[in-house]
């Protein structure tokens, strides 16, 4: 018996057995190649865990109120001083960004990565990538400097986002300075935990999150990139922020001061019902809890000045020392199952599109980093300066939304 069909009998996969049979040499040993590289043990951890109630886990960890840092009552003084600690890393050279882009445009209709997607906004229209090349060019004109820039991208869109980049000269921005690296895959799993085959006969993978964020800046050499170019802090933002401010001082001056570790901006919540993750801490650890755990009466509570203790709303803007990375990238962090669609080719070689969710998807996520520190600081900012999103092809947190905020910011 071939190694590869001991390996699928062992883990009750040998239906991947069907396929092999039929396919020409070099499609088979790229399917048995794959085969013999799945880590069947996680998989099966993952796929007991995916229709577990974790409604219930959550109450059996303390959630706290953590303390944040209002921007605005700061003070000028304090400002300030904040903003020369953070300015001063910036002009040493010791400040990169990382864009997280690993995601496709398809719940906007957009046939290709998010970050391809192009906003209407005055005085001309422009992609998401270029509006955060635009923001980068005018800190480094700035600070006069030439900021890192690195782009975690997917399998999925790794070619097209690099092929766009070289098509649009970079919007700008120094080539050098620019580098793209992969989030990682965890195959799919269908409802009674079986591997899938896509309709290139490779086992069918999913993104597994921006958790991977970690341990994929290590495999890519990203982490060694940035310590020989002596970098110390680093930001990491989504792609799908029309006004992600990737370079604040006071954000830096703040962790610095605070000696933390990691940090985060947040915008105050909307009302109580608001759908965003809120900052908070769990078992004495810094997170988020999102508002699909967090319990009404906590999400309606509030301090002496009438303030929601839950209220920090997390838009995706981190900073992190370069130790902090080093570290998250040897953890091991928790998956979450989501269920699917997913397209499957059957063991006839039949294309099944799939019109309801029929596939466990397996991610982590980078929040869950925050866990591993005792402290973080929390800076709020306004959220018309700072979160345009772009979620949804209408309504809320839609390209219209964002369009608004985009030109209201920027008086056009």
């Amino acid at each position: 018996m071939e190694r590869y069909e001991q390996i699928l009998r062992k883990n009750g996969q040998e239906h991947i057995l069907n396929y092999i049979e039929k396919l020409e040499e070099e499609k088979k040993q790229n399917l048995i190649n794959q085969i013999e590289n799945v880590d069947y043990e996680q998989l099966a951890k993952l796929y007991e865990e995916s229709n577990k109630d974790f409604s219930k886990a959550i109450k059996s960890v303390m959630i706290e109120h953590i303390p944040f840092c209002a921007k605005e009552k700061l003070g000028q003084s304090k400002c300030e001083k904040l903003k020369e600690i953070g300015e001063d890393i910036i002009k040493q050279g010791e400040y990169a960004v990382i864009t997280m882009a690993g995601g496709q445009g398809t719940r906007l209709g957009h046939d290709g990565p998010k970050g391809t997607f192009k906003l209407d906004v005055k005085p001309e229209s422009k992609y998401l990538f270029e509006i955060l090349a635009e923001n980068l060019i005018r800190n480094n004109k700035k600070y006069r400097v030439a900021l890192p820039w690195y782009i975690m991208t997917s399998t999925e869109n790794n070619e097209k986002t690099v092929s766009f980049f070289k098509e649009h000269n970079f919007f700008g921005y120094p080539k050098d300075n620019v580098k793209f690296f992969n989030q990682g895959n965890l195959p799919l799993l269908n409802e009674s935990g079986k591997l899938m085959i896509d309709e290139n006969y490779n086992i069918k993978m999913a993104s597994d999150g921006n958790g991977s964020i970690y341990k994929s800046m290590k495999k890519d050499g990203i982490l060694a990139d940035m310590k020989n170019r002596g970098i110390e802090w680093i930001f990491i933002g989504s792609v799908d922020n029309a006004l992600l401010d990737m370079c604040d001082p006071v954000l830096i001056g703040l962790t610095i001061s605070e000696g933390n570790e990691i940090a985060s901006k947040s915008v105050a919540k909307r009302n109580p019902q608001e759908r965003v993750g809120v900052f908070c801490k769990k078992n004495g650890k810094p997170g988020i809890i999102e508002y699909t755990e967090l319990p009404e009466d906590m999400a309606e509570e509030t301090d002496e000045d009438g303030e929601l203790l839950f209220g920090e709303s997390n838009i995706i803007c981190h900073l992190y020392s370069i130790n902090a990375l080093d570290s998250l990238a040897e953890k091991e962090l928790p998956y979450h199952s989501a269920h699917k669609k997913a397209n499957y080719i059957d063991e006839s070689g039949k294309l099944h599109v799939s019109t309801e969710p029929n596939a466990y998807k397996y991610e982590s996520f980078i929040f869950d980093g925050f866990g591993y520190f005792d402290n973080m600081s929390i800076l709020r900012c306004k959220r018309e300066e700072n979160f345009a999103p772009i979620k949804n092809k209408e309504g809320n947190d839609s390209p219209e939304t964002a369009i608004k905020l985009y030109n209201d910011f920027w008086g056009q």
